[in-house]
């Protein structure tokens, strides 16, 4: 048989905790690529970070073989994070592959991560089996979660295998429906070679190792290729599949196959996740289509601090740019704190998950400033005509005098509820400024609730007021539909009469007051006592809105006077009065890490 015939190439999506990673783990034994001497929870999450916080963050491939009738399959298979932050992981793993393991689970039930990436896979135009899973558990109601299956997502019920990932049950069942359901690659092994590179990582010894999938043609190892994008050729000193394992194969790669390759890359700007590889010699007419350049919706500051370097900084985010290139970065300055980069990352787990893998794997030491979103700004030229900037940092904004209007991100937000919470989770979008569109039955004891939001009202601790009100039950799914002209202004916080930009931000007017009282009383708490009065005020233009005061540390210097006279106590005391007015004037104030963050606290339930 036609080995091309025999292959499978798909990806297992779900929400986030509906079991994706323990039905992997449960596939890599049941086809033998693991066994229980030499098992180990989570065996796709190679990061120390995704095995502490309990969820994927990168997409892992893997090639197990599976005997069904006789007739023995390779199954190329992506493991892909279920977190709304990750769906352009999701996104490389689905262009990849002809098939999606689509997993429930029997407790929940469908979730709006479920629905996303479901509408992601068809569009994607994929073949879908879907999954029921947790089916050993006391709770677990497989059937009604088959039935909502069908009525929500439009998949028949009868073609939904229940799986316990924890125990084995319906796991050998999978692996045959993906052998029988999923049709093979269509790539045409004799046409010029066109590899789609879904992802890459750096060595400190091997360079930049690729992983590709094989679209059309047939690549060796010895053959010149060249990156039809960046247009460099390298030589292929190895090539392998992962079995779970980097493990090298001799054997040529043909359209269909999934793997990695070594070509002695040493240059990251060398490799760009969607590009095109082809031979040199008979190089393909065109390249694929590659992938979408992910939107960036959060975007903040780091820069270097204690003994770390810019230059060492930059080598870090240079190095986990080739391994996830969701994330954007560019250089920056600031009076305050120096030289930095402005990131743009897909939301707030992201930015968190990339300021530690940064700390942890660059080995480097970060200030991080608030994150903020992207504003549009409508402000008239030097000339007097209209025009439109994008600004990420409330510092660039430009003079008040030329600004027509300022609009904000809006997301339209899917949240899926309990019945018993939509009252709060109403009043809780209302507190964020949102407008209600519609609400949708989904089953007899949930709801699907349509908000459009202000993404700046979302992107701090929204989530948590979410799952804190629906006791961990509400889910939500978000995507960007425009900007929205609001009555919106730059706040200036300043410390010790200086503007601190590093701590200013975007407001709505008739929130500035209630926010900038806030904010001061949260830094007030955060910035340390100094040997001088520190005052604090929150400003509008020209405006002061807001003022605290942080007192200076107290130094008893009449102490030493033990009787005697009392201007000789006076005396000392206006010395030090003197004393701290010229400290004053030319005293720095030290502010913290945490104080940056203050920022982001609304003061809001």
């Amino acid at each position: 048989m036609n080995a091309q015939k025999t292959i499978r190439n798909f990806c297992i999506i779900a929400h986030i905790d509906h079991g994706k990673s323990t039905l992997a783990d449960r596939m890599l034994m049941g086809t033998g690529a693991m066994d229980e001497r030499t098992r180990k929870d989570q065996a796709l999450d190679n990061m120390d970070l995704e095995r502490e916080r309990g969820i994927t963050i990168k997409s892992s491939a893997v090639s197990v073989d599976h005997v069904y009738n006789g007739v023995n399959y390779e199954l190329n298979f992506i493991d892909t994070p279920g977190h709304v932050d990750f769906h352009y992981e999701v996104s490389r793993a689905l262009a990849a592959c002809e098939g999606a393991i689509l997993v429930v689970d029997a407790t929940q039930g469908v979730e709006a991560q479920t629905v996303a990436n479901l509408y992601k896979a068809v569009e994607a135009d994929l073949e879908i089996i879907p999954v029921v899973n947790k089916i050993d558990l006391p709770s677990a109601e497989p059937e009604k979660r088959a039935l909502q299956v069908e009525e929500v997502l439009g998949l028949d019920a009868s073609d939904c295998i229940f799986t316990s990932a924890k125990t084995g049950v319906g796991v050998k069942e999978l692996l045959d429906a993906i052998c029988e359901r999923f049709h093979p690659p269509t790539g045409d092994p004799d046409a010029n070679l066109q590899a789609l590179i879904f992802d890459a990582k750096y060595d400190d010894y091997r360079g930049v190792i690729v992983y590709f999938r094989m679209i059309n043609g047939t690549m060796k190892k010895g053959d010149r290729i060249r990156m039809m994008g960046v247009k460099r050729t390298f030589y292929v000193t190895e090539l392998g599949k992962f079995r779970p394992e980097m493990q090298p194969n001799t054997e040529p790669f043909v359209a269909g196959d999934v793997g990695y390759m070594v070509a002695s890359i040493k240059t990251l700007e060398d490799v760009n996740i969607g590009d095109t590889i082809t031979l040199d010699a008979h190089p393909a007419d065109e390249p694929l289509a590659g992938y979408q350049e992910p939107q960036p919706m959060v975007f903040c500051d780091f820069y270097p601090s204690g003994e770390t370097q810019f230059d060492d900084l930059r080598e870090a985010i240079g190095k986990l740019h080739v391994n996830d290139a969701s994330f954007t970065y560019e250089p920056t300055n600031s009076e305050a704190l120096g030289s930095g980069f402005r990131c743009g990352f897909l939301g707030m787990l992201h930015m968190d998950i990339i300021q530690e893998r940064l700390e942890r794997e660059g080995d480097v030491q970060l200030v991080q400033t608030a994150p903020t979103v992207t504003y549009e700004i409508l402000s008239r030229g030097k000339m007097g005509e209209t025009e439109t900037l994008y600004i990420t940092n409330p510092a660039d904004l430009p003079d008040p005098s030329k600004i027509i209007e300022i609009r904000e991100p809006i997301v339209r937000a899917e949240i899926i509820t309990p019945n018993t919470s939509i009252g709060d989770i109403m009043k809780l979008c209302e507190q964020r400024r949102g407008i209600y569109k519609q609400q949708k039955f989904l089953a007899d004891d949930r709801q699907i609730l349509e908000y459009d939001l202000p993404l700046a009202e979302i992107i701090y601790n929204f989530f948590d007021k979410l799952k804190s009100i629906t006791s961990g039950y509400g889910t939500m799914d978000y995507h960007v539909i425009g900007f929205n002209k609001d009555n919106l202004a730059k706040m200036d916080i300043l410390v010790n009469a200086t503007k601190v930009e590093a701590l200013s931000l975007i407001v709505h007017r008739d929130k500035a007051e209630y926010r900038g009282r806030h904010l001061l009383k949260r830094l007030k708490q955060e910035i340390d006592r100094h040997l001088f009065e520190i005052p604090l005020q929150a400003a509008i233009g020209g405006k002061i809105i807001a003022r605290e005061t942080i007192k200076s540390v107290g130094k008893n210097v009449t102490a030493k006077c033990y009787g005697g006279d009392v201007s000789r106590k006076r005396k000392l005391l206006e010395k030090q009065k003197a004393g701290k007015a010229r400290m004053k004037k030319v005293g720095s104030v030290d502010i913290p890490q945490k104080a940056f963050m203050a920022v982001l606290d609304t003061g809001e339930g």
